[in-house]
Parts: C-alpha cells; sequence; structure tokens
C-alpha cells in the first residue's frame, strides 16, 4: 500500500502518534483487541472522572502494534474521546475514526481500523470493574503444561531459550511466554533488535521486582495479560498463534514469527 493512497492528516497520526503510552490506577481500564489477518494488537487506556454523577474520559492512550493505519487510528480514537462522556464514547464508531483522518483506504478499513473496538472493550471492562471486582480463576496455572506445536516447531521459530545470536529475532514479531523474571528479561533484551514483542501471561497483572516492572511500563513491550496461550501454528516455521482470551473465554489467532517459552 502506497503512502499516497493515505490522507495527510493519516499519515501526520501515524508520523507523530498523540497519547503513545499507558495509564495506571484504580480509575483506569484497558481494551484491548487483536486482528488475526492482519496481525494487528491495540490496547487503549482509558482514565475515568465522575463529574457531577456523569463517568467522562479524563485522559486516554494506546499502544498498538501494527501497521500505520492501526497506528494513525488508535492515535486519533484517543484524540477524539478525551472530554467524553461514557455513552458518548461508545457511540464513535470505525466509519467515525475513519473521517476524523480524512478517509483511509478501503482495505484497512476493516483490517486495522480497529481502534474504535479497543475503545469500547475499556469501556466495557471499566463498567463491569465498577460493579465487581474481577479476579481469575483459582486454577489458572502461571505456565501451561502443554501447547499444541510446542516441540513441532522447536528451532523453527519456537525456542526455549534465545542464548543464541539475538540479532536472529531482528524486525520479527516475537511471543514471549512469562514464566517469571527471566522471561521478562528476555522480552526487553529483545527489544533491542525488534520492536515487536509481546509478553503474554494468564495472570491479571505482571507479578516483578519494581524496577523491572518500571522498565517493563517504559518499553516498547506490549503485555497481554488473562492470556493463555494454546497453540503454535504454521506450515514449515511459526506463523501464528492461538491465545485463548480468559477474562472472555474466547480464542483467537494472532501472527508472529517466534516463540520464547522459557521453563
Amino acid at each position: 500500500m502506497k503512502s499516497t493512497q493515505y490522507s495527510e492528516k493519516t499519515l501526520d497520526h501515524f508520523r507523530n502518534p498523540r497519547n503513545v503510552g499507558v495509564l495506571e490506577g484504580n480509575d483506569v481500564a484497558v481494551g484491548r483487541v487483536g486482528n488475526p489477518t492482519c496481525g494487528d494488537l491495540m490496547e487503549v487506556f482509558i482514565k475515568v472522572k465522575n463529574v457531577d454523577g456523569v463517568d467522562i474520559i479524563e485522559d486516554a492512550k494506546f499502544r498498538t502494534f501494527g501497521c500505520g493505519s492501526a497506528i494513525a487510528t488508535s492515535s486519533m480514537t484517543t484524540e477524539m474521546v478525551k472530554g467524553m462522556s461514557l455513552d458518548e464514547a461508545l457511540e464513535i464508531t470505525r466509519d467515525d475514526v475513519a473521517t476524523e483522518l480524512d478517509g483511509l483506504p478501503p482495505i484497512k478499513m476493516h483490517c486495522s481500523n480497529l481502534a474504535a473496538d479497543a475503545l469500547h472493550e475499556a469501556i466495557k471492562n471499566y463498567q463491569a470493574a465498577v460493579e465487581k471486582e474481577i479476579e481469575l480463576p483459582e486454577d489458572v496455572p502461571s505456565a501451561p503444561s502443554c501447547i499444541i506445536g510446542r516441540e513441532e516447531f522447536l528451532d523453527r521459530g519456537v525456542y526455549h531459550s534465545v542464548i543464541m545470536d539475538i540479532d536472529e529475532f531482528e524486525d520479527k514479531r516475537t511471543l514471549v511466554l512469562h514464566t517469571g523474571d527471566e522471561s521478562i528479561d528476555m522480552a526487553l533484551e529483545l527489544t533491542s533488535v525488534t520492536e515487536r514483542v509481546i509478553l503474554l501471561t494468564p495472570a491479571e497483572m505482571i507479578h516483578t521486582t519494581e524496577e523491572l516492572a518500571e522498565e517493563l511500563a517504559n518499553s516498547s513491550v506490549k503485555v497481554l495479560t488473562q492470556s493463555r496461550l494454546l497453540e503454535v501454528r504454521g506450515e514449515f516455521e511459526v506463523e501464528r498463534v492461538l491465545v485463548k482470551n480468559l477474562d472472555e473465554d474466547e480464542d483467537y489467532e494472532l501472527h508472529v514469527d517466534a516463540v520464547v517459552i522459557i521453563d
């Protein structure tokens, strides 16, 4: 897709994205969506403040693992929702975002224009958290004992360590299974050769040292919580993985080039 097929406003939000980062606190919620076709992954964070009995989005940020249009739509969405009530923000559609960007190439409308979906997920998660505290099932393991395709793709995209030349991971979409601080260190180290690193954990949050938590938050690593790796898939090498969203009890595919599982 040539850049000339994008509007100047879209290119501006891609080159100079607004509101990149994360938000934290009891008044913050996050929505995550992934597209199995394009491999895009989006996280939208909202900070909510009650003003005269109305829940208002005081701030919004995003982290996106994807193409230029995915970044641009995430940037525009977070700009649009600031100051809106939750009800107003729930009315924002993909078309609204595309219109604000002066249009998107048709192929990107359904492939990468998912930021509004992530926003809606964040709002629903916030509203659910207000009603009751969400907890993971007690039987969720820290790491799965059996992953389909783990041995089949060993050294063909699946690695039990990254002792080998780390440059082999340059620009690769790499999924690291969270199995402790060593896996966090590995995810952070991989960011020196690729900005497309995902750290996956079945827990509601990453439990680690204060130092590692801060370093992780300030890195380009995308953290997928409440998610379990079920299967590694591909033809001759790793091409994608099957992930279960434990919160929604749904399975979806994510396109990756490498999977790191440190025992």
